[in-house]
Order: C-alpha cells, then structure tokens, then sequence
C-alpha cells in the first residue's frame, strides 16, 4: 500500500493541478503537499548501489580515523543490506582506510591530549566501540608516562585551586569527582590529593 501512495504522489507531483487559496484568491499548488507523503510513510528516497556506499564511506573513513563499529552503523543508516555490509567493510579494509590498531591508537592520543582523560575512561570508551583487549592495550602504550602524571598533577591542583573556599573534605571530594569523571585511577588521584594537602597546608 504504501508503494502506492509513493506512485500516486510522484504521479501528482509531475502535473500542473491546483486549488484556490481560501483566503487571498491566489493558487496553492497541490504537489508541494503530496511531495512529503512518502517521508510521512516513513520511506527514504535515497538509496545507495554498492560502489556509491563505498565511495561515501571511504570519504567517511578519509576525513578522519573509524573504527569497525562506527562504519557498521553508517551502513546500516543507509540501508545497506548485511552482504553489501561486508563487502564494503572488506574493502575499506583492503585498501587501509580502516585500521583498528590505527583508530584505537588515535583516539588514546586525542583523547587525553585535547580532553585530557585518563585511561580508564579512554578504556571505557574503547570497549563501548567494541575495540578489542588487545588494540586497547596498544592504544594505552601511546601515551606516555611522564606527560600522563605531568598533566594529572596539573589537572589536581587546578581543582583544588577552584574549590579553596570550601571545607578541605568537601574540597577534597570535588577534586576526586572531577578526576573520577575524567577517569583517571583512584590511586593516583589520592596521591595528588595528598600531595596538594601537604603543599598547600590544609
């Protein structure tokens, strides 16, 4: 039924009907209504053959790192069918436009230099894309140990310094939950804590 109703209003969409406008006397032109019917069915008019997918998803994979999963999704929004699917995914393999030892060592570096988090939270965020033990390992092993403590320590105590004014045990709260939330290891941020206590004196 609902090829039927797309028939009818392409059918419409092509001819020259029209009514009177009720209230000023001038002509509304039917079509323009009938032209939404097939998106109100709930059906796309874009539909992709193989070689055009491949061709916008190694644009996709061109313009920045992806992983597996983010490219499996793209796909399946443009309702590739799950043969197309591994094809394509075969391809973009192929050809080296998708590489998960890539894309996982990426996202470690970006990651915690741009948003500066720590490894348990870029971990988490591996395993929700479906990165395996092994490249997350690999990924971690990109960021290095001195820059990793270097920029807790200055994340610390820039919260510390925000929350002064406050009790130290509530400040000491707001400082773990920040570092939490970012997630750097409880461990560590104890000993920054620590550390800024015994600097700061309170």
């Amino acid at each position: 039924m609902l090829t039927s109703i797309y028939t009818i209003a392409l059918l419409i969409k092509t001819t020259k009907l029209y009514v009177p406008k009720i209230k000023s006397g001038a002509f509304l032109q039917v079509p323009l209504f009938f032209y939404f019917i097939p998106q109100f069915c709930g059906m796309s008019k874009t539909t992709y053959t193989v070689e055009e997918a491949t061709k916008k998803l190694e644009h996709y994979c061109a313009y920045q790192e992806r992983c597996h999963h983010e490219v499996v999704q793209k796909l399946r929004q443009m309702k590739m069918i799950p043969q197309a699917i591994d094809a394509i995914v075969g391809h973009l393999i192929q050809h080296n436009y998708l590489n998960e030892t890539r894309f996982a060592q990426s996202f470690a570096r970006g990651k915690f230099r741009i948003k500066q988090w720590g490894k348990e939270r870029i971990t988490r965020e591996l395993k929700l894309r479906q990165i395996s033990p092994f490249n997350i390992r690999l990924a971690l092993k990109e960021i290095d140990e001195e820059d990793y403590q270097s920029t807790l320590s200055k994340l610390a105590e820039k919260f510390w310094n925000t929350h002064a004014n406050r009790a130290l045990p509530l400040r000491k709260k707001k400082v773990l939950d920040a570092l939490r939330y970012r997630g750097w290891e409880s461990d560590r941020i104890f000993t920054a804590i620590r550390q800024l206590e015994i600097e700061t004196g309170r």
